[in-house]
């Protein structure tokens, strides 16, 4: 059995990636910019920066989106939700993973975070 390893660095206590054997899981991500920005456009314009923050964490454990085989979202208003879902479904065209998705007071001000699990084999 191998041990955890842990991709990328933040902020607060916590790491954006860690591989567990053939799983990764990411930790969530909000909407912030690659320059440190935070995102305040609406639902859509957040969703996508949080899918690309996804995106790149699971890059940096050697996986891709098409792996994901588990979301939780959570989303501060729930009529948000249709837009959300818009935005989700076309970085999960075909075969998207199972997901959860709540309504909840977030951390910081902002209206999506989303966390990931990705089966992605050791080559």
């Amino acid at each position: 059995m191998s041990k955890k390893q842990v991709f990328g660095t933040s902020h607060v206590p916590l790491s954006p990636a860690v591989r567990a054997g053939d799983m990764v899981y990411v930790s969530g991500q909000v909407p912030v910019r690659p320059d440190g920005s935070m995102e305040s456009g609406n639902i859509e314009v957040q969703t996508r920066q949080v899918l690309e923050n996804v995106k790149a964490a699971l890059a940096l454990a050697g996986a891709t989106m098409d792996q994901v085989v588990k979301t939780t979202v959570w989303i501060e208003d729930a009529r948000d939700f249709g837009g959300m879902n818009k935005v989700y479904a076309t970085f999960f065209p075909s075969e998207p993973p199972a997901r959860t998705t709540v309504e909840s007071r977030l951390m910081v001000d902002i209206k999506v975070e989303i966390e990931a699990v990705a089966y992605a084999p050791v080559q």
